[in-house]
């Protein structure tokens, strides 16, 4: 998939998922989200191939436009979406799966200073993240987990729970 490719179907969920959206040349043209991932696209590769530099440019640049911070090591699926996004922080050995939807302030966050490990969670697919949420560590979010506005995860949460509170706990497991 190339970069256009990638856009178009980053639009494409936009438009879908969040009603303000008025149309797909919108949401290619002013969506943060977008813009960020589509910043992402570019620097992951070229920080796979080693460029470190050159992909640390481009994320910092894309933190300036939009407000979301991607570090170019992170692993991103597809069809995630960003909304609003102003906050969000995403750490460079955090995986995203596929077809998530990422509000504003939510951050993926590392514990400890140890290089050349995982130090972010793991985020599986179909995955709500609430406003504000924070998730810490080498941790694991299940499938189609929802994780409440401003909770704070620090252990795993299996698939279809939703966490909440600070610390979370799980209140609701569907299945």
């Amino acid at each position: 998939m190339n970069l256009e490719e990638y856009r178009l179907e980053l639009a494409k969920v936009a438009y879908k998922t969040d009603p303000a959206c008025k149309s797909i040349k919108e949401a290619l043209n002013f969506s943060p989200g977008i813009k960020a991932l589509s910043a992402h696209f570019i620097a992951h590769e070229l920080y796979l191939s080693g460029d470190y530099y050159a992909a640390t440019k481009i994320s910092m640049d894309a933190r300036k436009e939009t407000g979301i911070e991607i570090h170019p090591g992170a692993t991103i699926g597809r069809r995630n979406y960003i909304d609003h996004g102003m906050g969000v922080v995403i750490g460079e050995t955090a995986i995203i799966g596929d077809d998530n939807l990422i509000y504003h302030q939510v951050t993926l966050g590392g514990t400890g200073l140890e290089k050349n490990v995982k130090r972010h969670p793991t985020i599986g697919n179909h995955v709500m993240l609430g406003s504000g949420s924070t998730i810490l560590g080498d941790i694991k979010i299940g499938d189609y987990a929802k994780i409440g506005a401003g909770a704070v995860v620090i252990e795993d949460v299996p698939a279809y729970a939703t966490a909440v509170g600070i610390p979370a706990k799980i209140i609701m497991k569907r299945h």
